[in-house]
């Protein structure tokens, strides 16, 4: 299968190479780093061509390297039941580019996009209804960008007073925020068993 692989990425390299910047076989997988200017280009010969024929878009999903100019990478994964091989693009971005919708290649993306959208912060140039698909409409930030504070900005419950629900600035006292990394249990007070065996060596 690797050997397969490796003949379809030196095809791709040779037939586009305005759309393919590099490839590897990693793990079993073809992984092909794409040009953003060429990226629906090239899925959509990936989909047409009779050697690949990858009609069926699996996923869509971002990565994101904020020490990176290019801080994110989007990732789309392809298959072809035809050939019976899969295939993995990669984008890699700026914060501040906007990747082309591939919605009019493959329907499918349409929720994916928003999804990338949603947790990235990521923009669909193209793209026919580019809102938040998993998170509340006046939701602050991407909970997938690593500078997303795991606590996030503000929690969500239901005020019996007012009987609605309220947001609310997330407020967590600081001694939750230490770990003394001697117990599992944060802010314990008292010797687990076994941990007086760490005091005696």
């Amino acid at each position: 299968m690797s050997e397969a692989l490796k003949e379809l990425g030196t095809q791709l390299e040779l037939k586009r190479t305005d759309c393919v910047l590099s490839w590897d076989v990693t793990h079993g997988e073809l992984n092909v780093d794409v040009a953003l200017s060429n990226v629906v280009e090239f899925i959509e010969f990936l989909k047409s061509d009779r050697g690949c024929q990858f009609s069926t878009l699996v996923d869509i999903t971002g990565v994101d390297y904020p020490e990176r100019a290019k801080r994110f990478d989007v990732v789309y994964h392809f298959l072809s039941m035809y050939q019976n091989q899969r295939i993995r693009l990669r984008v890699s971005i700026r914060e501040e580019d906007m990747v082309p919708s591939i919605v009019d290649v493959h329907p499918s993306a349409n929720w994916f996009e928003r999804e990338v959208f949603d947790m990235f912060g990521i923009l669909f140039s193209g793209h026919p209804d580019l809102r938040r698909i998993l998170t509340d409409y006046g939701f602050r930030g991407y909970p997938l960008r690593k500078d997303f504070p795991t606590t996030g900005y503000t929690e969500v419950r239901y005020d019996e007073a007012q009987k609605r629900v309220v947001y609310e600035p997330v407020s967590l006292v600081q001694e939750y925020r230490q770990f003394d990394f001697m117990s599992p249990w944060e802010g314990a007070n008292y010797i687990l068993p076994g941990d007086e065996k760490q005091e005696a060596e």
